[in-house]
């Protein structure tokens, strides 16, 4: 079958390829997700509980949910989600992530479909899912409004979106570009183009075209003091998650 359009950026897929085997190492290029990831997955997992009323409290709550994550990079994301129980398919357009992602998992004695390939091949194949992650990638494509709509075909009528992204504004500069690549170090140079960013009320719009229903937005703040994140009703201005319903 001849391979969909695709919505892949091969210079940003070249960034992400040359960091592959660091994905694991927590003071690595990739220790600013590390840190995050806590904070990330308090929001998904009680977004997902929420929606498809499971109990966190219980062993393995999310047993009988398939789940994607989109761009799961070493697996940070999917490797909780099957701890939890759920059907795991791990996709990212950067091939040598994969490996990474599959051995990890052998090694944490965990049993995830990793997969090199992209949101519209899988879309065009007829995958669904409950729950989509689309975790800090929507900028970093080539067309945002085609690869959100790659994700809404995705999911399974009444599914989950959940994404998450940078805002575009100076603090958003000044915090993701030139604090955390040229200040802490923690990313290497060009890893973000603020142009790409994307803030709350365009990707909302964007999601709306896309098909799906807006629900909720929350804000990543991060605290120099205390080091570490938290989730914030009211502070978007840099990195921010939401979470949007596929109509059932």
């Amino acid at each position: 079958m001849q391979a969909q359009q695709t919505t892949v950026d091969p210079g940003e897929i070249a960034k992400f390829e040359a960091m592959a085997a660091e994905w694991w190492d927590v003071n690595g290029k990739f220790k600013p997700l590390h840190m995050l990831n806590p904070c990330r997955l308090d929001y998904i997992t009680t977004q997902i509980a929420g929606e498809f009323d499971r109990d966190l409290s219980q062993p393995e709550p999310f047993k009988g949910l398939r789940i994607l994550d989109i761009g799961c990079g070493g697996g940070l994301l999917c490797e909780p989600m099957a701890r939890l129980g759920a059907d795991v398919v791990g996709a990212d357009a950067a091939e040598r992530n994969i490996p990474v992602a599959k051995v990890h998992a052998e090694q944490s004695g965990l049993d995830i479909d990793y997969r090199h390939t992209t949101a519209e091949d899988m879309a065009a194949a007829g995958e669904q899912f409950d729950v989509v992650l689309n975790m800090e990638v929507v900028e970093h494509v080539a067309s945002p409004i085609s690869y959100l709509t790659a994700c809404q075909r995705l999911l399974k009528p009444g599914g989950l979106h959940i994404c998450s992204t940078i805002n575009r504004n100076p603090k958003s500069y000044v915090m993701a570009i030139f604090g955390a690549e040229v200040v802490m170090r923690w990313l290497p140079k060009g890893t973000h183009e603020w142009n790409k960013f994307i803030t709350p009320d365009e990707l909302f719009d964007l999601m709306r075209d896309a098909g799906l229903n807006p629900v909720d937005r929350k804000g990543f703040v991060f605290n120099p003091v205390s080091w570490s994140w938290k989730i914030s009703d009211r502070d978007l201005s840099v990195n921010y998650v939401t979470a949007a319903l596929k109509p059932a």
